[in-house]
């Protein structure tokens, strides 16, 4: 399968890509991004082809379906990293909540985040092809909390390879800081950042676009490439487990196999809901994409208006940090797969120059024949999270509290409902505390999660408790424009490959 650029070509790089071009080189003319040139179909007969499969063989048959220029020992040694979850046949089980209502949970992976599900595969075929070709690679990231800790977890002492994670100083957990901040390997630097998310992102993207950084990257012979869902392998398998929970309603006789469901996803930077348009586009019964975000609402007022506008616009800094999020990069996909290449570049120069673009009526419209949104503010999501402990006898964290106020609002048949729940409670669990407690105290993670444990009677994961153990190894807090120094120097040394 070709890969084609969102903004159209410059005739300085290929028209066309192969799927290891555009992952290894990821950024793409006019600063856009790649995508496949065609969505495979994958009807109702795929569904119940699948009915009895593991997670693994679903995947290794949607992979082969996008016909990728990978061998298959490659994507089966690939996927064999779901070997590490708490279930390896099962790495994604859903709970039932309500008769209509039922929940993925995406957190069973290293790090207890939905990162994981596709960046555990992503660090392994990335680090085959560095071996292969016997290139050393850069991996830049930024991360709003859970990116990075399950980058760094993905490629940790990975040969050829080195990778450096951004995160805004202030804008993560504890524990996602923790994360970050304890993680051994010499091939692995940590950078915290003066600022929030939407800076650190920018910063990131002009690191890629920088002909004087590539430069200097070119005479250490080292290519650069990120783990951001910039890189369309992080969304590749991020399809996969909306056919999964589809079949698992199936298997589980909650649905049949001609109904339509609707999907509730946490949105930030829409990788996670990209995933599930696509899946709609190829094949899966999905009514509408329920788009739940926090009070920093720009895709809501985006969807619901066509209306893209940041100007003067301040981040808030919510108890749901992984979704404070201003310029949500894969929106780009979207509009590319709706609209062409010569509108998405004109849509997205203007939100680059002038924080803004307006889609037209007819876009508009478009755009919603997929999409329905709503936004909830803390105190909403706190409320709900101590109604569905009490009531449902199930504790999700705050982004998934979000999926609840689509669930309230946005259905408008009476079809069962799946959310995503995003992260384990235990990565914010101050902010559960206050939740249950019905308070506004500071509380540290530790003190959090001690008093849900042995109060409400949840478990803490070992991979959380352990953390407060382990020494600190990245201790560097700079300013943005420190960035591509401390960069430099690191990938300089000749120990941490």
């Amino acid at each position: 399968m070709d890969f084609v650029e969102t903004r159209g070509n410059d005739k300085k790089r290929k028209i066309k890509s192969s799927f290891t071009e555009a992952i290894l080189n990821p950024s793409a003319s006019f600063g856009g991004l790649y995508v496949p040139s065609f969505l495979p179909m994958l009807g109702d007969d795929f569904i119940q082809k699948h009915l009895n499969s593991s997670y693994k063989e679903l995947a290794f048959d949607i992979l082969e379906k996008f016909e990728l220029d990978l061998k298959k020992e490659d994507i089966a040694s690939a996927l064999d990293a779901y070997n590490t979850f708490d279930d390896k046949k099962n790495p994604v089980p859903i709970v039932k909540i309500k008769d209509d209502l039922f929940v993925q949970e995406q957190y069973h992976g290293p790090t207890k985040a939905f990162k994981d599900l596709a960046l555990a595969p992503f660090g392994v075929i990335l680090s085959q092809l560095a071996k292969d070709k016997k290139q050393k690679y850069l991996i830049l990231t930024a991360t709003s909390g859970d990116t990075g800790p399950a980058a760094l977890h993905a490629f940790a002492n990975q040969e050829n390879i080195q990778i450096v994670c951004m995160y805004p100083k202030g804008g993560t957990s504890d524990v996602q800081r923790l994360q970050m901040s304890t993680q051994n390997a010499k091939n692995v630097k940590v950078l915290g950042i003066k600022g929030n998310f939407d800076d650190t992102q920018k910063a990131l993207k002009s690191l890629l676009n920088s002909d004087t950084f590539n430069e200097e990257l070119k005479k250490l012979d080292i290519k650069l490439t990120a783990a951001n869902s910039v890189n369309f392998a992080r969304i590749l398998f991020q399809i996969v487990y909306h056919f999964h929970s589809y079949i698992t309603l199936l298997k589980n006789k909650e649905i049949k196999i001609n109904e339509n469901i609707y999907l509730a996803v946490p949105s930030g930077n829409f990788g996670n809901i990209l995933g599930a348009y696509y899946a709609k586009k190829m094949g899966l019964r999905v009514e509408k994409l329920l788009v739940c975000s926090n009070e920093n609402n720009i895709l809501t007022t985006w969807i619901n208006t066509g209306i893209y506008d940041i100007r003067g616009k301040v981040l808030k800094l919510s108890k749901s940090p992984a979704m404070d999020i201003l310029r949500s990069s894969n929106i780009e996909r979207v509009i590319f797969d709706l609209f062409g290449a010569s509108r998405t570049k004109e849509l997205m120069q203007g939100l680059e120059d002038k924080e803004y673009f307006k889609l037209d009526k007819q876009e508009l419209v478009l755009l919603q024949k997929y999409f329905s949104a709503i936004y909830s503010d803390d105190a909403y999501g706190l409320k709900t999270i101590k109604s569905y402990l009490e009531n449902e006898n199930y504790l999700m964290d705050t982004h998934t509290a979000t999926c609840i106020k689509a669930y309230e609002n946005l259905k408008t048949k009476p079809l069962k409902m799946l959310m995503y729940s995003t992260a384990h409670w235990s990565k914010f669990s101050p902010a559960v505390l206050n939740a249950l407690k019905e308070d506004n105290k500071k509380y540290s993670d530790l003190e959090a999660l001690e008093y849900i444990n042995k109060n409400y009677s949840k478990k803490i994961p070992k991979s959380i408790n352990d953390l407060f153990k382990k020494e600190i190894i990245h201790k560097d807090i700079i300013n943005k424009v420190d960035i591509e120094k401390q960069i430099l120097s690191f990938i300089s040394q000749k120990d941490n490959l």
